[in-house]
C-alpha cells in the first residue's frame, strides 16, 4: 500500500502560477481531502502573492526546491506547453504524482519518453484534459455510447476567440508551444477522437502569423461508414465554440464554450430539449477528484484519460502539424 493511499488529505503543489493555475487552485480549495500545500514560480514574488491569495502551506522561487519537499503527494503542472516533459520528469523522478496540463507535451516523442518514466518509477501520471471529466461532457459520451440517436454522421467542433497579436505573450510564442493549434485545437480533436476514434485521413489548412505561428486551422477527419470531423481552432475571431453531433435520427449540441462547464441540447424530430447540470465550480475541481481517488487507491494511470488516449490525441496532433508544415 503506498502512502498516498493511506491519506485522506491528498498534498498538492502547483507547478507555473499563470492564469490555468489560478482556476485550478479556485476549484482545487472545494475539493474535499485535497490540500494546496506548495506553490512554486521562477518569480519569488509571484510565488508568495499566488501563496498568499490561495493560504498555500508553501511557496518556492525554483521548480527543484517544490519536489524535494517530502509533504507533496501530487503536483499540477501549468506550466508552459515547451516545459512539461521537463517539468514532469522532474517530479517523477522524486516520486510525486502528476497531473500535467494539456498538451501533454509538445509531441508524441516526448509523451512517450514521460510515460516511459511513469512505469519505471511506478508513479502516477494523467494529461489534464479536464473536459472528459465534465458531467455534461461524460452524459454526451454515454448518449452517444448507448446509440440515443443512432450512430454518428457527422461532427463539428470549434474553438475559437480573438486576441489582438502580441510577439511577446506566451500565446503567440512557437518556441512555447503557442499559436492556435496545441493551445485550443487540442480541444476539438479531443471531440473527435473521443467520439470516433482514430480516423482513417486527415486534411488540414492553416493560416499563420507574421513568427511563424500558427493564426488558425480547419481540419477534416474521415471515418469509416463515411462519418467526417469537421474541426477548426483559430485565434483571429470569436466562433460559436461548439461542439455537434450529427446523428441518424437526431442531433446531440453541446452549447457555448463546449470544453468547461456548459449545457447539452438534444434535437429530434418532433423535440428539443436542453439540460443543465447544476455546475457551481469552475469545472477544474471534477478532475482532481478523479486524480485523488486515483492516487488513494495506488493506481499509476487513469482509466479515463489513459495513456493510450493520450498517446492518440498527441500523435493526431503531431499529424496535423505535418500537413501544415508546423515546425516548433
Amino acid at each position: 500500500m503506498t502512502k498516498q493511499s493511506q491519506k485522506q488529505i491528498i498534498n498538492w503543489g502547483i507547478m507555473g502560477l499563470g492564469s490555468i493555475a489560478h482556476k485550478f487552485a479556485t476549484d482545487l480549495l472545494t475539493v474535499e481531502g485535497a490540500n494546496l500545500y506548495a506553490v512554486a514560480s521562477r518569480s519569488a514574488e509571484k510565488a508568495n502573492a499566488f501563496s498568499t491569495k490561495f493560504k498555500a502551506n508553501k511557496a518556492y522561487s525554483s521548480y527543484e526546491a517544490l519536489v524535494k519537499d517530502k509533504t507533496i503527494d501530487a503536483v499540477y503542472i501549468a506550466t508552459p506547453h515547451a516545459l512539461h516533459k521537463e517539468n514532469t520528469l522532474l517530479c517523477l523522478e522524486h516520486g510525486i504524482a502528476v497531473l500535467c496540463e494539456k498538451p501533454f507535451a509538445m509531441n508524441a516523442t516526448e509523451v512517450s519518453e514521460m510515460l516511459a518514466v511513469a512505469k519505471e518509477k511506478n508513479v502516477l501520471l494523467m494529461e489534464a484534459l479536464w473536459t472528459y471529466f465534465l458531467p455534461h461532457y461524460q452524459y454526451v459520451l454515454k448518449a452517444l455510447n448507448t446509440k440515443m440517436f443512432g450512430d454518428i454522421k457527422k461532427v463539428e467542433a470549434d474553438f475559437g476567440f480573438y486576441r489582438a497579436f502580441n510577439n511577446d505573450a506566451r500565446l503567440f510564442n512557437k518556441s512555447l508551444g503557442g499559436g492556435s493549434l496545441l493551445d485550443i485545437g487540442i480541444y476539438p480533436i479531443f471531440v473527435a477522437l473521443s467520439t470516433l476514434g482514430l480516423p482513417e485521413n486527415i486534411s488540414a489548412h492553416a493560416t499563420y502569423f507574421d513568427n511563424g505561428a500558427d493564426a488558425s486551422c480547419d481540419m477534416m477527419f474521415t471515418y469509416p461508414k463515411e462519418a467526417k470531423a469537421f474541426l477548426k481552432s483559430t485565434l483571429l475571431e470569436d466562433t460559436p465554440t461548439q461542439a455537434i453531433f450529427y446523428c441518424e435520427r437526431g442531433t446531440i449540441k453541446i452549447n457555448t464554450m463546449f470544453h468547461q462547464p456548459s449545457t447539452v441540447t438534444l434535437i429530434s424530430e418532433d423535440k428539443e430539449e436542453t439540460i443543465h447540470f447544476g455546475y457551481e465550480t469552475i469545472g477544474y475541481n471534477f478532475e482532481v477528484i478523479h486524480f485523488n481517488t486515483l492516487l488513494r487507491e495506488g493506481k499509476t494511470e487513469s482509466d479515463v484519460m489513459t495513456f493510450q488516449f493520450s498517446e492518440q490525441l498527441i500523435a493526431l496532433l503531431d499529424d496535423v502539424r505535418g500537413l501544415i508544415n508546423l515546425k516548433y
